[in-house]
């Protein structure tokens, strides 16, 4: 599954490994490019395993608009080159963002960021006290994934809403400790 693979590192695609057999690499046009509504995706697989996934399957109906977008989303080159140069600058503006009030980000894609912090259900509380959703990992307390805003206001809403957070943090740390 290389569905975030659009911004992932290249070398790590086995695309282009797929001729040897056996690998079906599965891309979809959901995360990168924003299309999750369209429902639309490929596989990439030799010769052998694609007449078997055929047989197996029979076809499979897409919409000609779905088509139609697939086909030039993936043609847009210079489309795609000024996406992941804006991903990355608001990824690492994120990042900054977060460490400024105590969440240090520990990985992730340019698509979302990954924090681990002891504090995790508190922030995402906070946030979703304030609209702002994160998601939270039941099997994982101590991780969040947060998305990239999506313009200024988006970002000057989630600075308030983690100054906010930090100053209660801070207030309860206070409090423990007087």
């Amino acid at each position: 599954d290389e569905a975030f693979m659009d911004v992932g590192p290249g070398a790590e695609s086995l695309a282009g490994n797929v001729g040897q057999g056996g690998i079906v690499v599965l891309r979809s046009f959901g995360k990168f490019f924003g299309l999750a509504g369209i429902r639309l995706g490929f596989a990439l697989a030799d010769t052998l395993t694609v007449e078997r996934l055929e047989t197996q399957l029979g076809p499979w109906a897409v919409a000609g608009p779905a088509l139609e977008y697939g086909i030039r989303a993936l043609g847009d080159l210079d489309w795609q080159a000024a996406m992941r140069g804006r991903l990355a600058q608001d990824a690492a503006r994120l990042d900054k963002l977060f460490a400024r009030f105590g969440a240090t980000v520990a990985g992730g894609t340019t698509l979302f960021r990954y924090l681990r912090l002891p504090e995790a259900a508190g922030l995402f509380s906070a946030l979703g006290e304030r609209g702002i959703l994160l998601r939270h990992f039941a099997q994982r307390p101590q991780v969040l994934r947060a998305g990239l805003p999506g313009d200024e206001a988006e970002w000057q809403r989630l600075e308030a809403a983690l100054a906010d957070w930090a100053s209660l943090r801070e207030d309860r740390t206070k409090e423990t400790n007087a």
